[in-house]
């Protein structure tokens, strides 16, 4: 009986962020812009790091990944979103779906630790520099990020294995708009309680593993740059993570806010308010934040529009 309701359900109807016809085509243009913008920055990003032999090093490496994540990352669920906010039938096949919940998962907890590999790097450089190089070689800076990756879509599959578990007998509508775990969970008409203790036990002991990691790491690095005598000294090693810190505070702040804010009855309207945020705004934010904040990128770009206008 379960199979037969299982294979029922063929598709999905995503609801989106509001159900208000006139708004459609304002937030069209909104996310489209971001979603521009999102692309453009980390694009660039990326490209600027592998063509400027001074920025070839493990901090702009790491970076380079974090910026990929994150274009992969937006990616993910701007496109379909963008269809939505101008088609009637907002909908998304049972596979379609599964795809998205999977990439989505991966990719969220493979950014949870670019940014904590990208702390540890900050930490060897300004606790240990005089063993930086030899620490961070490029054999050891490959496994670093390879884990982040493995460990993320290796997580993401569990997820979606333990999620193809489930059956679907009717209710076809997700109150949110992307696959997220809590509203696919309330649709499923089978015994949900080791998908549900899976998904908070991943999602709180990764959330906590990684931020815990950051946090001792700048324990040790202000510990560091409060040693350092001299003014400009602590200025220019405090400079050198202040970036990264910037991208840490936006992406775990808005992600504390989604899983620490009280229950109430318009908790999921403000959960998709919030994931807004964490899976548009810090993406689109994240390269605008290094390219500011980062004298090396500014002197990079630079020399990009100069070899330009030359030409």
């Amino acid at each position: 009986m379960l199979k037969k309701n299982y294979t029922a359900v063929t598709e999905f109807i995503l609801l989106g962020l509001t159900d208000g016809a006139e708004l459609q085509p304002i937030l069209f243009v909104v996310f489209l812009v971001i979603y521009l913008i999102t692309v453009i920055g980390n694009v660039t990003m990326i490209l600027l790091i592998r063509s400027d032999s001074t920025l070839h090093t493990p901090m702009y490496f790491f970076l380079s990944h974090l910026s990929f994540v994150d274009l992969c990352y937006a990616t993910n669920v701007t496109p379909q979103m963008l269809v939505h906010f101008l088609s009637k039938r907002k909908s998304i096949s049972f596979l379609g779906c599964l795809i998205q919940f999977h990439f989505f998962i991966a990719l969220v907890i493979t950014d949870y630790y670019m940014l904590t590999v990208m702390a540890y790097d900050r930490y060897m450089a300004i606790c240990k520099p005089l063993l930086y190089s030899s620490k961070m070689s490029q054999c050891v800076c490959l496994s670093l990020v390879a884990t982040p990756y493995i460990y993320g879509f290796a997580n993401g599959l569990a997820q979606t294995i333990l999620m193809l578990h489930l059956s679907f007998c009717g209710p076809n509508e997700i109150n949110h708009f992307y696959c997220a775990d809590p509203p696919l969970i309330v649709l499923a008409c089978s015994d949900t309680y080791v998908k549900e203790t899976a998904m908070f036990v991943v999602a709180g002991s990764n959330l906590i593993c990684s931020l815990t990691i950051i946090l001792i790491s700048y324990i040790f690095i202000f510990s560091a740059i409060l040693r350092i005598r001299s003014a400009e000294g602590r200025h220019k090693a405090f400079s050198t993570c202040s970036s990264h810190l910037t991208a840490v505070t936006i992406f775990y702040g808005t992600l504390f806010c989604m899983y620490l804010r009280p229950p109430s009855e318009t908790s999921v309207e403000q959960g998709k308010i919030v994931a807004v945020f964490y899976i548009f705004v810090s993406p689109m934010l994240n390269p605008l934040i290094y390219s500011l904040r980062n004298k090396d990128v500014k002197r990079a770009i630079r020399k990009v529009f100069q070899k330009k206008l030359l030409n």
